[in-house]
């Protein structure tokens, strides 16, 4: 309900309570001590246009979040080209607004996704969905990947994959003058989370980690490659007002090739699986599989919304995967007191040669506290977006009903008063002193909040945690020359150079 259509009442925000009274007639002023959106804070449209056009600010988001903090506070507005958001970079203000939700949470502006959809006649999945399409879809995907347990069948699968990770490691190891490092590690990390995410939901093998990688295999990731480097182009395409396109054509045709590719991709491992799923049936064969398998038999979804939902998590899980267990490395890497610490839990609850499984991952705290310390340090995604379903109070102004908010996770991630000593990699702030205790912190929470959450989230936790665990049961991590590496903005927080690690073998 409209704050204009309640009357007066109560409503808190970031300075306190304030009274909220319903005035007749043009009802712009809401209430003693609310302020209207014409009095926040903000960098100048021209401002903006110079910082992101012309000074390369997409590659500093997450700088020019902390900047535009320091400037003008943990609430502020900005234009970027037509669109208008109001940005929110204070962790209560950030609950506030996600806990005001309702049961389907519209994300922040996705026109330029959906015009795609409707050009190529394709469906939405459930990134790109909205309203009761989004909630249906996320009914059907939730039963299979949401929970722990749903995902814990996929332990073999991902192991299979990690024993190939462990034999590039030793190969590229090989090839360099000390035989331990590896250069670039995301390179690697990227096709490990790939072969990954294709045997959830594909149910198939690519072979990106072989020493011969398929030439068809390399043709998908080079696809997959050219989506993930064109953010830019991405935020251009958005940015630039349709009447512009015919002066400016490159942006929104480069958008659509690279999403062609993507759904080309998951169109081709779709319709194996489901060839492969009538030939059973028609031999009369009992049919089994995961989550693709599922789908395709229980026609809970049409064949177009399959193709789209696979392709949408395969565009969330590859990169996203793949940069956070490099910044992992890294931070272990650096910190080698840290590594010590986590290598000793793996061999006092799991051991040096014991493959672990997805039960095995709750006995080792300390190895799920390091994903949330590297995620806190490094989140993939700087900032979310979210449009209010009603008029809010936030940080003592009133925000519309539709307004295009940006929740700024880097900045918040950086804050003393939420985390002390910010700036180091602490992974045992996130453990629980008791059964009792719960760690929970709105500063830092990369995979989202409550139903729009990342849907992905076990399956991307089960990946890195399983990694990393042996890795570090194999190998003692070192730094190298360059090993010094900073963050960048690239659609997701990526390493700014590449990341060089020795992988030192454990005796």
């Amino acid at each position: 309900m409209s704050l204009l259509a309640q009357g007066s009442r109560q409503v808190w925000g970031r300075r306190g309570l304030h009274q909220v009274s319903r005035l007749w007639g043009a009802g712009q002023v809401v209430g003693e001590g609310v302020k209207r959106l014409e009095e926040m804070p903000g960098p100048s449209t021209l401002t903006n246009l110079l910082e992101f056009f012309c000074r390369d600010g997409f590659s500093r988001i997450h700088e020019i979040q902390q900047k535009h903090v320091c400037e003008y506070g943990h609430i502020f507005k900005s234009h970027f080209g037509p669109q208008f958001v109001v940005s929110i970079a204070d962790r209560d203000m950030v609950a506030q607004v996600l806990r005001a939700e309702r049961e389907a949470p519209q994300r922040a502006n996705m026109e330029s996704w959906q015009e795609y959809r409707d050009l190529r006649g394709r469906s939405t999945g459930l990134i790109s969905a909205e309203g009761k399409k989004w909630l249906e879809m996320r009914s059907v995907l939730r039963q299979k990947i949401l929970k722990p347990k749903d995902v814990a069948i996929y332990s073999g699968g991902i192991n299979a994959v990690i024993t190939d990770l462990m034999k590039s490691i030793h190969t590229l190891r090989a090839k360099e003058e000390d035989r331990e490092t590896v250069t670039n590690v995301n390179d690697l990390y990227f096709k490990y989370s790939m072969e990954a995410v294709a045997t959830i939901l594909y149910e198939c093998r690519l072979g990106c980690l072989d020493e011969c990688v398929p030439q068809q295999t390399m043709e998908y990731i080079e696809a997959l490659e050219l989506m993930f480097s064109m953010f830019k182009t991405t935020m251009y395409a958005g940015a630039i007002p349709k009447w512009l396109r015919p002066f400016i054509p490159k942006p929104w045709r480069e958008f659509c090739r690279s999403w062609d590719g993507l759904f080309r991709f998951s169109q081709i491992h779709v319709t194996n699986r489901l060839q492969e799923i009538e030939s059973s049936l028609n031999s009369g064969e009992e049919v089994q599989g995961g989550l693709l398998t599922c789908l395709l038999l229980s026609k809970e979804l049409t064949l177009e919304e399959i193709y789209a939902n696979m392709t949408e998590m395969l565009l969330a899980g590859v990169d996203t995967t793949s940069f956070t267990l490099s910044w992992a490395t890294y931070l272990l890497a650096r910190n080698p007191k840290v590594q010590q610490s986590v290598y000793t839990e793996i061999l006092q609850n799991l051991g040096k040669d014991v493959v672990p499984v997805a039960e095995d991952v709750p006995t080792m705290p300390l190895v799920r506290a390091v994903l949330k310390e590297t995620l806190r340090l490094f989140p993939v995604l700087p900032g979310n977006g979210r449009v209010t379903q009603d008029d809010l109070v936030v940080g003592g102004y009133l925000i519309p009903k539709g307004t295009q908010l940006a929740l700024c996770h880097y900045s918040t991630s950086y804050e003393d008063g939420y985390f002390p000593t910010a700036d180091e990699f602490r992974p045992e702030r996130w453990l629980r002193q008791g059964k009792l205790d719960r760690v929970e912190n709105f500063g830092s929470i990369p995979f989202g909040y409550g139903i729009r959450s990342c849907i992905g989230r076990r399956v991307a936790e089960l990946e890195i945690h399983l990694a990393l665990i042996q890795l570090l049961q194999k190998f003692h991590l070192q730094i190298s020359p360059k090993t010094q590496v900073s963050p960048k903005t690239h659609g997701l927080l990526c390493p700014a150079s590449k990341i060089n690690v020795r992988f030192v073998h454990r005796e």
